[in-house]
């Protein structure tokens, strides 16, 4: 009698988890992590990896297990260059707002679920001509000067309130370097924890 309470209980379990995730649901939260950037060039300029950082908030709109989740950050990246004709080296700090823009699949039950997740990234560039609020403001705008593009992919692991994610950024658009003569590509891995404020 005891198997069949338990196989009964096991399958209403499953069931009712299995059917959350086709209901609609909205969830909001906020993350902070680290990133790693590069940056990769055909011509005399190497990068070597240098930590920096992001911090931002999160939405996630899902239903039959599949979900669109944009993201706001603001984003510092670090590299240190090196010119082999030259001999010069520099270290750089990048500061921009990122929006990515991700499509990805979750499985799991038990209030545990990975996710895979893949989207094109906006990147809106804050330099000495143009300050923090600016980027916002082209962000909501979409104006597309200053801006850089790339492609997102990676994974990630909810658990009750909390989020991890591990994610490669990979760089559509070349940049020129000062002397215009090497175009490159910034690409970085970046590791989150977030936290689910409230969900609906």
């Amino acid at each position: 009698m005891k198997k069949y309470f338990y196989l009964l209980a096991i399958t209403l379990c499953t069931g009712f988890s299995a059917s959350a995730q086709f209901l609609p649901s909205f969830n909001f939260g906020l993350k902070a992590g680290a990133n790693l950037s590069s940056f990769s060039t055909e011509n005399t300029l190497s990068s070597s990896h240098r930590a920096g950082y992001l911090v931002g908030a999160w939405a996630r709109v899902g239903a039959v297990g599949w979900h669109f989740q944009p993201e706001l950050y603001y984003t510092s990246k670090n590299v240190k260059l090196k010119d082999a004709t030259a001999g010069a080296e520099n270290t750089a700090e990048f500061q921009s707002i990122d929006l990515p823009l991700l499509v990805g699949r979750k499985f799991g039950m038990f209030g545990v679920a990975a996710r895979v997740n893949t989207g094109p990234l906006i990147s809106f560039a804050i330099n000495h001509d143009q300050s923090v609020g600016d980027a916002f403001n082209n962000a909501a705008r979409l104006r597309v000067h200053d801006q850089n593009y790339a492609w997102q992919f990676g994974a990630g692991l909810d658990f009750q309130r909390m989020s991890l994610d591990l994610r490669y950024e990979l760089g559509l658009n070349k940049l020129r370097n000062g002397r215009g003569d090497s175009e490159i590509r910034a690409n970085l891995f970046n590791l989150t924890l977030g936290y689910r404020l409230f969900s609906l």
